[in-house]
C-alpha cells in the first residue's frame, strides 16, 4: 500500500518534462496555457483539470482519460487520509 501518493503534476514533471527536458515556461507555451497555472500544477498546488487532460493528449502525452483518472485516485487518497464522518445506510437493510 502507498503511504505517500505523488500528486500528478509531480508525476508529470518527473516523467514526461524532465525527460524532454522542457522548462515550465516552454512546456506552458505548447500546451497554451500560463506558466503561473502549470506551475502550480506541477508543484501540487493545482490539479490537473480536464482542459489540461486534453492539452496533453493532443500534445502527445498519454489519453487525457489516464490523467483526469490519476488525478481522481490521487484526490480520493487524499480525501482517505483525513478521518471521516460516521455514514448510515440511506437505505434500511
Amino acid at each position: 500500500m502507498i503511504h505517500t501518493h505523488p500528486h500528478p503534476g509531480e508525476i508529470l514533471k518527473e516523467t514526461v518534462f524532465a525527460p524532454l527536458n522542457l522548462s515550465v515556461t516552454d512546456a506552458a507555451e505548447r500546451l497554451s496555457m500560463s506558466r503561473v497555472a502549470l506551475s502550480r500544477v506541477l508543484n501540487g498546488k493545482a490539479g490537473i483539470s480536464p482542459d489540461l487532460a486534453l492539452r496533453l493528449e493532443k500534445a502527445g502525452i498519454s489519453s487525457a482519460r489516464f490523467w483526469v483518472n490519476l488525478q481522481a485516485n490521487y484526490d480520493l487518497w487524499l480525501a482517505m487520509q483525513h478521518a471521516q464522518p460516521r455514514v448510515r445506510a440511506l437505505q434500511a437493510a
